[in-house]
C-alpha cells in the first residue's frame, strides 16, 4: 500500500486560505446588483410624446402649466392616445362635459368608497388633440365654476412632484395613487426635460 503524501503544513494552510478567499469573492460578485440594461420605450410612446411636447411647451408659456404634467396626464388619462375617448373624440385628459351637443356619455372607472366602480359619465369632445390640450390648460387656469382657484397650487408648483400632488389634492382624479402614477411616468420617460 502506497503511503499518501501530504502537503507540508504551511502550504496546506495556504491552499485552504486561497480557496476561502476565492469563494468569498464569488459570493460577493453574486450578491452585487448587476446593472439593468436600458429599456427602450415603444416607438408609439416616443412618437406620442414628441407629437404633444411642442404644444405642451407653448401652453406652459401661456398658462404656466408644466409640460411634464400635461404630457403625463395625457399619457395616463388616454392610455397613450389609444382610449376610445382619445382616439375618437380627442379628449386626452378625461375632461367631463355637460352639453349634449359637445359631449358623449361613456363608461369610466371611478374610485368610490374604497373600490373601483364603473359609471356612466359625460365627456367633452374636441376637434383635435391640441384643442383638448388647450382646454386642459384653461381648466387648470380657471378652475371649475364652483371653485375658480382649485388648481392654482398646480400652476404655482415649482416641481412636477409638487404639481402632481396638488392635482391629487384638488381631486382632479378619484384614483388615490394618481400623483404617484404621474410622477412615475415623468421619471420613466424623462418628461421633465420639456419643462422650462
Amino acid at each position: 500500500m502506497a503511503k499518501r503524501r501530504s502537503l507540508p503544513r504551511p502550504l496546506g494552510l495556504l491552499a485552504i486560505a486561497l480557496v476561502i478567499v476565492l469563494a468569498i469573492g464569488v459570493c460577493q460578485r453574486l450578491r452585487r446588483p448587476q446593472p439593468t440594461p436600458a429599456v427602450r420605450p415603444p416607438a408609439a410612446h416616443v412618437t406620442f410624446i414628441k407629437r404633444l411636447a411642442p404644444y405642451a411647451q407653448t401652453l406652459q408659456g401661456q398658462y404656466q402649466v408644466l409640460p411634464s404634467i400635461t404630457l403625463a396626464q395625457a399619457i395616463l388619462e388616454s392610455d397613450w392616445g389609444t382610449s376610445t375617448l382619445a382616439s375618437e373624440y380627442h379628449n386626452l385628459f378625461g375632461i367631463k362635459g355637460s352639453d349634449p351637443a359637445t359631449s358623449r356619455v361613456m363608461k369610466t372607472q371611478e374610485y368610490q368608497d374604497g373600490k373601483w366602480v364603473t359609471v356612466d359619465a359625460r365627456f367633452r369632445i374636441y376637434p383635435s388633440d391640441e384643442a383638448s390640450m388647450k382646454d386642459h390648460a384653461l381648466l387648470l387656469v380657471n378652475g371649475p365654476k364652483w371653485n375658480p382657484h382649485l388648481y392654482d397650487p398646480v400652476r404655482q408648483a415649482t416641481s412636477y412632484e409638487a404639481a402632481a400632488k396638488a392635482l391629487q389634492t384638488a381631486g382632479y382624479a378619484t384614483d388615490p395613487t394618481y400623483a404617484a402614477k404621474l410622477i412615475r411616468l415623468i421619471k420613466a420617460y424623462g418628461l421633465n426635460r420639456y419643462d422650462e
